[in-house]
């Protein structure tokens, strides 16, 4: 039925019936072209162009936007996605920061060799095999221990500028690496021998010659050997030394070649120094293919485990002294 003459005319869509109209939400057919009005029910979900909506617009927080989370990238809830190494293996990043490296490595130095001047000072004519014991593996315990304080409190902590992560891989690693790298060190221990002589000595085995002792302590001696000596050793070398040339030095084979060099020499047996750095590069390969020190440690102790067998043997008297 039409309205009455005179009355006011009711809004789009209003009828005698329906008075007030129908609001669009009601009518039939779909919205009208162009944007909703103000108040549309569901305008902030669906189409405002800054509401949370599912799609939203470029740099807005939708779901699908140019500015929405990522999973990987700066500042992403998962980090920047993991870079993949040789085996699958995640290298290190380089240290945070500058932490004095040479310094450190200087000071460590000092430390062991004072910590040895100093024993050998306290302990006078050593005729026992737990006193060599000590006089060989407490300066390498006192020099590890100085790398961690000095990260500690200079640098960004041995994680970072020592390469100390642990990875389950590395075990793995370690012993493949060590295991093959026999199978260049002991031919080449074996032709070095025959081209210098019996002058071919090691200072460990000059230490202990002469010296008998019971099996327990034989035990510990090749502990030093086999356990000690490679964790603090490769905490040094592969550990403080490579990454503070590493900050100087750019090229990662020449910081391999230059701290496997340094190894050699440090142990001051310049005639079986040769013959060390060609022991050492099995020891630097691990550290090189994953970052870490500790693959290096494992493959360290597999190239330590028959001399230190050896000794034990030795000093207990079930193997000839040579």
């Amino acid at each position: 039925m039409s309205s009455s003459p005179g009355s006011p005319p009711g809004p789009p869509g209003a009828s005698a019936d329906d008075p007030a109209g129908s609001t669009p939400s009601d009518a039939a057919g779909p919205p009208p072209a162009g944007p909703p009005p103000s108040g549309w029910p569901g305008r902030p979900a669906q189409y405002g162009p800054a509401g949370p909506g599912q799609y939203g617009t470029p740099g807005a927080p939708g779901q699908y936007g140019p500015g929405g989370p990522a999973p990987y990238g700066p500042g992403a809830p998962y980090g920047p996605p993991p870079r993949r190494g040789l085996f699958g293996i995640e290298p290190s990043p380089p240290p945070p920061r500058p932490f004095r490296g040479l310094l450190a490595f200087l000071v460590v130095e000092i430390v062991f060799l004072g910590s040895s001047f100093l024993l050998a000072l306290g302990l006078g004519e050593v005729d026992s095999a737990q006193e060599v014991l000590l006089a060989i593996v407490v300066p390498t315990i006192l020099a590890a221990l100085t790398c961690v304080v000095w990260t500690r409190v200079f640098g960004s902590g041995p994680l970072a500028d020592l390469g100390l992560r642990f990875r389950w891989e590395d075990v793995g690693i370690g012993l493949l690496i060590g295991v093959a790298g026999l199978f260049v060190t002991i031919p080449a221990a074996l032709a070095y021998l025959y081209l210098v002589g019996p002058d071919l000595t090691t200072s460990v085995g000059v230490a202990f010659e002469g010296i008998r002792t019971t099996w327990p302590v034989a035990l510990a001696v090749m502990v030093g050997v086999v356990v000690v000596a490679p964790v603090c050793e490769e905490i040094v070398y592969r550990g403080l030394l490579w990454n503070a040339i590493a900050h100087w030095v750019g090229n990662r084979w020449v910081v391999f070649v230059l701290t496997t060099a340094v190894f050699a020499l440090a142990h001051l047996e310049f005639l079986r120094a040769p013959l060390l750095f060609v022991v050492a590069l099995p020891l630097g390969v691990a550290r090189l293919l994953t970052g870490r020190v500790t693959a290096g440690i494992v493959a360290h102790a597999v190239n330590n485990f028959l001399p230190g067998l050896a000794l034990a043997l030795m000093l207990v008297g079930a193997f000839p002294a040579v």
